[in-house]
């Protein structure tokens, strides 16, 4: 890694091997990181340089020997010691092999480290080429990438938003335009849509609009004036389908585009946190019976509560069915979480890789090391059906293992951003081509070209497939399981009283939730309690940070948001449906797997060891407190 790569050139090692990948539990490779590193800052000095040699430095040798110069650098020295001396205080160990198990934090590519802040030097924002030519182009290079990733190939398009939640926004602003789109080419050419009942035309398919809108460009300005960008038939758009294990921000978003909060419908979903198809179809022929349109469907791939995956097959053939009957719906799929798991099912050519072939492919590239107990048909065709659906949210912040902030949004088609374009004469200039355009076709307006610097070099070192990411993924998958295994069932003994720990479901994902409870225990609330307190013992809020041995994450799951759908679990530990009732909710302790380490056999065994001692003395503690 150390050795300058010339030109465009790029080793393709014939094994990758991950522990290469990361500055390491306690930064064993920080010799690697600074070589790198400086290597990267001589060469943008030397830029500064040699550009223009004939103007002269403006920092001169007398104006570093002023006194008030050299008072300045000792103010910035003593500034940064209290920025370390914080940060060292105050910050999780989420770097750590096997302590924590918490928050979706992790370990971050090493690469993906030194490319950000290495292109933070050339100050790039990639909201217009011009500003940005280097970056905007990693940018287009990262959109592709990601296309290829969800099956869309070179006819779909995406790009890096600053998070999950912005593109989220972005998908839902792409459904509720669609579905105005008809009634705005109604007004506009009429006869474009001739003899489609106002029905038919909040029914009709994204492709099918897209085909009109590519008959009648030279009315596509007005069109677009007359869609719900303008603010008319919003109420006429219908409803926003999300599971009841979505991301809160899917509310903000309704809230933001003017779709509105009343149009958000949560679908149940089963004893295995996914979205249950059977009541979503019950639901959207309810909605039909009315004649109330669906604005669109939103399939989670790794939820980020259970980290579960939603059906999306079932979800993708229900719209099928419904399609020929007349009724349709824009699906985006909420895979900001989830999303880079799909190059786990990928081949050097971006093919998805059938069920009965990718057991092989796992062992050929060192995927997992023991035995692969992950993966069900039910997951491997929920991740193939993406390629059906309009839209991805996919973050590579998260199991990208790049550094925030870098969220991702993908579409299908790569004609559907005109519907959602704008032209800003004094930045773009309209008809140009991607990357110029970047921010006439996104919601943001500046952003940084150090992110993309990043991504696009996270793909480059391990490309999204199954002999990159793949094994990346693989490891914490694995790390999973391997947690999962450990901790469902084990006992623990305080005093007269022993405590069990539970599972809450088999893991779709790299996701792990679990809880407490005292054996013969039968008071809901009583489990609850335990639960926050170990929590508070398990966090900053009691056990501290730079000293506390095993870390987590906790969260409820409420009938507000969740219905019922948790009494399954909570009776299965014995617990009755009048205190399920009586409390309306099951206090969760929640741990996202992340970490690139775990998946080793040897190093878990040292750590699990580990674990269980520090959960006996955060029992014991709580249990002395009473």
């Amino acid at each position: 890694m150390s050795e300058k790569i010339i030109s465009e050139e790029i080793i393709d090692p014939s094994e990758t091997n991950l522990k290469a990948l990361f500055l390491g539990d306690k930064g064993e490779n920080v010799d690697i990181y600074k070589n790198i590193m400086n290597r990267m800052i001589d060469e943008h000095v030397g830029w500064r340089q040699n550009y223009m040699p004939q103007d002269l430095p403006v920092i001169t040798p007398q104006d570093r020997r002023e006194e008030s110069f050299q008072a300045t650098v000792d103010n910035m020295n003593s500034v940064f010691n209290v920025l370390s001396s914080r940060l060292r205080t105050d910050s999780l160990p989420w770097h750590t092999a096997g302590r924590f198990w918490g928050h979706m934090n992790s370990e971050t590519l090493m690469p993906s480290i030194i490319a950000y802040n290495t292109a933070m030097l050339w100050n790039g924002n990639n909201v217009a080429y011009e500003s940005s030519p280097a970056t905007s182009k990693m940018e287009e290079e990262v959109g592709q990438d990601l296309s290829a990733l969800m099956g869309y190939g070179d006819k779909g398009w995406g790009h890096i938003a600053c998070d999950g939640s912005i593109a989220n926004l972005e998908g839902i602003w792409y459904a509720r335009n669609f579905k105005s789109l008809p009634l705005a080419i109604k007004e506009v050419v009429p006869a474009a849509v001739e003899g489609k009942t106002e029905w038919e035309l909040l029914n009709m398919s994204t492709e099918e609009i897209l085909d009109v809108l590519d008959e009648n460009q030279d009315h596509m300005d007005e069109i677009k004036e007359r869609s719900a960008r303008s603010g008319k038939n919003l109420e006429k758009l219908g409803k926003w389908i999300v599971p009841q294990t979505k991301h809160y921000s899917w509310l903000k978003s309704a809230d933001i585009i003017g779709v509105g909060l009343d149009q958000v419908i949560a679908c149940d979903v089963d004893n295995e946190y996914r979205m249950d198809v059977d009541a979503l179809e019950k639901l959207i022929r309810e909605l039909a019976a009315e004649e109330t349109p669906v604005l669109g469907v939103v399939a989670v791939v790794g939820s980020t509560e259970e980290g579960q995956i939603d059906r999306v097959d079932k979800i993708v053939a229900l719209r099928e069915k419904l399609a020929a009957e007349g009724i349709y719906f824009y699906i985006h799929v909420d895979a900001a979480y989830g999303g880079y798991a799909r190059s786990i099912f990928l081949d050097e050519n971006s093919n998805f890789i059938p069920y009965d072939e990718i057991q092989a492919a796992y062992e050929e590239n060192g995927v997992f090391q023991g035995e692969n107990h992950w993966l069900t048909p039910e997951v491997h065709a929920s991740f193939k059906a993406i390629e059906s659906c309009e839209s991805v949210t996919i973050d590579p912040h998260k199991m990208g293992y790049v550094p925030y902030s870098a969220g991702g949004v993908v579409i299908k088609d790569v004609r559907m951003r005109d519907v959602i374009s704008y032209f800003a004469t004094y930045v773009f200039k309209k008809g140009a081509d991607i990357p110029a355009l970047l921010g006439a076709y996104i919601l943001e307006g500046s952003k940084a070209g150090a992110t993309a610097a990043a991504v696009w070099t996270a793909h480059k070192i391990l490309p999204l497939n199954v002999k990159g990411f793949g094994k990346l993924i693989g490891a914490s998958i694995e790390g999973a399981f391997r947690f999962y295994n450990f901790i469902d069932g084990l006992e623990f003994q305080v005093g007269d009283k022993t405590i069990v720990m539970n599972a809450l479901t088999r893991p779709d994902f790299n996701m792990v939730d679990y809880v407490f409870n005292e054996k013969g225990n039968t008071d809901l609330k009583v489990m609850n309690d335990l639960n926050e307190e170990f929590y508070q013992y398990a966090s900053y809020a009691k056990g501290g940070t730079y000293h506390n041995e095993f870390i987590t994450s906790h969260t409820d799951f409420a009938v507000p948001d969740y219905g019922d759908s948790p009494f399954p679990f909570v009776e299965g530990l014995g617990f009755s449906r009048a205190e399920w009732d009586k409390e309306q909710k099951v206090t969760i302790l929640r741990a996202a797997c992340m970490s690139p380490y775990a998946h080793d056999e040897k190093v878990f065994a040292e750590y699990s060891a580990k674990i269980k001692k520090a959960i006996q003395e955060k029992l014991e503690a709580i249990y002395n407190e009473k």
